[in-house]
C-alpha cells in the first residue's frame, strides 16, 4: 500500500498542518514531565533485600552512591528460560545510556525474581553490562505489582498499571519501571512508577521507525521484536548494478 503521492506544495501544506500536531504533543510531553516531577513521594519503610554480584545488597545499597535510582522491572521469573523480549528490546538501549545517566547523579538497575545465575547467564548472552540484580525471596515485585503468584492469579482481579485487571490478561511477571530518592540521613522514598507502555518513551528503535516510511509496520504492539541474537539475516534489496 501506499501513500498519495501529491505535488511539492501539497505535501508542505500537509506537513506544515502535521507539525502543528507534533508541536502540541512536545508542549503535552512537557507539561506531563512537570506533572510528574511534582509528583507527591512516598517514603519506603520495607527492607527489601537483593542478591547482587558484590552480594546481598538493600533497596538503599542500589543507588551506589547516588541520589535517583531508576529500577526496570525485567521480566525473567525464577522458571523463565529466557527474559522477555520486549525487556530485552527495551533493554538493548540501556548500556549506551549508563554513563550519562551516572554522571547525572542517577542509577539504572534491573531487577527480576530469577535467580542471580540465571540472570548472569542471560546477561552474558545478551552482552549487556547494566547492573541486574535478583529479588528472588524478595516481596519487592509483588509489593510493587510486577510479579503474581498463582494464588494471585486465581482471584478475580489482579492490580497491575493502577487498575484492577482480569487475572486472564496478566502473567505472573509483567513489566515496568520505577524511580526511587535517597536523601543525606539515607531515607528511601518511591517517587514514581510506570507500566505496560509507559516505558515505551526509552525503546529509542521505536522512536526512529516512527518517523520511517512504515513506521513501526505491526499487526499487535511489539509483534516484529524478536531477541537480538534470534532475527535471520534479512534478504538484501537487489542492488542496481546487478
Amino acid at each position: 500500500m501506499q501513500n498519495d503521492v501529491v505535488s511539492r506544495e501539497e505535501w508542505l501544506e500537509a506537513r506544515r498542518a502535521l507539525l502543528a500536531k507534533e508541536k502540541e504533543a512536545t508542549r503535552l510531553r512537557d507539561s506531563v514531565n512537570a506533572a510528574r516531577l511534582a509528583l507527591p513521594w512516598v517514603k519506603v519503610d520495607k527492607d527489601y533485600v537483593f542478591e547482587t554480584s558484590e552480594g546481598r545488597k538493600s533497596l538503599a545499597d542500589l543507588f551506589d552512591g547516588r541520589s535517583q535510582l531508576l529500577i526496570y522491572h525485567f521480566m525473567l521469573g525464577p522458571d523463565w528460560d529466557a527474559g522477555c523480549t520486549g525487556c530485552s528490546f527495551l533493554s538493548d538501549h540501556v548500556d549506551g545510556a549508563l554513563p550519562h545517566l551516572n554522571h547525572h547523579d542517577v542509577t539504572w538497575v534491573a531487577v527480576s525474581r530469577a535467580p542471580l545465575d540465571k540472570i548472569a547467564a542471560y546477561k552474558r548472552r545478551m552482552g549487556w553490562k547494566f547492573p541486574w540484580v535478583s529479588s528472588f525471596g524478595s516481596d519487592f515485585n509483588f509489593d510493587y505489582h510486577v510479579s503474581f503468584s498463582p494464588e494471585d492469579l486465581a482471584k478475580d482481579k489482579v492490580f497491575y498499571n493502577f487498575t484492577p485487571m482480569q487475572p486472564a490478561d496478566a502473567n505472573d511477571e509483567l513489566p515496568g519501571l520505577s524511580a526511587f530518592y535517597r536523601n543525606d540521613k539515607g531515607e528511601v522514598f518511591h517517587t514514581y512508577s510506570s507500566y505496560a507502555r509507559g516505558p515505551e518513551e526509552l525503546i529509542g528503535t521505536l522512536m526512529i521507525l516512527d518517523r520511517a516510511p512504515k513506521g513501526r509496520n505491526e499487526d499487535s504492539t511489539m509483534n516484529f521484536v524478536r531477541r537480538h541474537d534470534e532475527y535471520e539475516e534479512a534478504a538484501k534489496a537487489p542492488s542496481c548494478c546487478h
